[in-house]
């Protein structure tokens, strides 16, 4: 009698902890998915994408990258065709040497003209002098002349010359005020021809920035995800030649319903749930929320339209994290995005952290 009632005691005892452990799972999942303090919203993952196109229209030259392969930023991926640069380029450094000897000339003139001035200086203060003695000598004259002791002949030559000397003064000034309206045309002229160097350096400058952009380089560390275009190929300007995905730059987006989306700030915290890896839980910030909802029309009249109101969500994924596993992050991929909207609350068991 005892070994029967033994017999039926140890299945009930392993029903009583079957349901036991039943219950414990139910209030598990009860914690995450019917408590009204979370909120999931399935989403996708995306990435930041940056196509890397051509500046300048012109043929492929080359691509130095395949499909999938990770980049640094600065690295070449691809490189255009330059020979009509590299013409240009050669074109302009000719004019710049011709623009240089124009700056030479016309220093060279400017100096002549300043000896010129200079001469003619000289000459002003010979005939300034030449007048003084002519002066000198036709006021002995006219004393000599008054008193008898000289022929009227000799003092007209003496008012002769000084009439002479005072023509030749006037006409050495002139010749000098001549001498610097040469002198600021001959600077002019150097001002002009370096201007003429500084444009041709300007033109330097910009094919050489042009053979420069001519390198496609990474704007940031990333990933090819595609090529849009093959060696040889001619693109106009803006065309596409590859496009680039940053992995450092990873968020889910995601819609929530209004009440939940206004309860909800920036940079609150976010857990995913991938399909693809369930067994993690990935942690993310949200980083955006939509400042207009979707879904609905503009004029809401009733309750039920407002319970209908959705507002776009982003969640970011950490840096630091994605940098940890650049090898294993994909887009595209669908999960879920759980929310918390009640801070005080903890995250149940089931949403913990659980990171690769």
């Amino acid at each position: 009698m005892a070994i029967n009632f033994k017999n039926k005691l140890i299945p009930a005892l392993v029903v009583i902890g079957l349901l036991a452990a039943g219950w414990y799972v139910w209030q598990e999942q009860a914690a995450g998915e019917g408590d009204s303090a979370f909120l999931a919203s399935n989403g996708r993952i995306e990435a930041t994408e940056i196509d890397i196109a051509t500046k300048l229209a012109g043929r492929v030259d080359d691509i130095l990258v395949e499909e999938g392969a990770f980049v640094q930023a600065g690295q070449v991926l691809a490189t255009m065709q330059v020979q009509t640069l590299q013409a240009q380029l050669r074109e302009a450094q000719a004019q710049r040497q011709q623009a240089i000897n124009m700056v030479a000339s016309a220093r060279a003139q400017a100096a002549m003209r300043e000896s010129d001035k200079v001469a003619m200086l000289a000459q002003v203060h010979r005939t300034e002098a030449e007048l003084d003695a002519a002066r000198r000598r036709q006021a002995r004259s006219e004393t000599l002349a008054r008193e008898g002791a000289t022929s009227a002949q000799i003092l007209d030559d003496d008012r002769v010359r000084t009439r002479s000397a005072e023509a030749a003064i006037a006409a050495a000034r002139a010749q000098a005020a001549s001498a610097d309206a040469a002198i600021a045309a001959a600077r002019a002229q150097v001002v002009s021809a370096q201007s003429q160097v500084e444009a041709v350096d300007a033109t330097l400058e910009r094919i050489q920035s042009e053979i420069d952009d001519s390198q496609l380089r990474a704007p940031r560390d990333g990933r090819v995800q595609f090529r849009v275009a093959q060696p040889g190929e001619v693109l106009g300007a803006g065309g596409r030649v590859l496009n680039l995905i940053d992995l450092s730059d990873v968020y889910m987006t995601f819609f929530l319903p209004t009440e939940a989306a206004g309860r909800l700030a920036l940079g609150s915290e976010v857990r995913l749930v991938l399909d693809a890896a369930p067994q993690y839980v990935i942690p993310a910030r949200i980083s955006f929320i939509a400042s207009s909802a979707q879904f609905t029309p503009r004029t809401v009249e009733t309750a039920s339209e407002r319970q209908k109101l959705m507002f776009r969500v982003r969640a970011q994924i950490d840096r630091a994290l994605l940098r940890e596993h650049l090898e294993q992050v994909k887009t595209g991929l669908p999960g879920e995005a759980w929310v918390r909207l009640d801070p005080a609350r903890e995250w149940p068991e089931r949403l913990a952290l659980r990171v690769p």
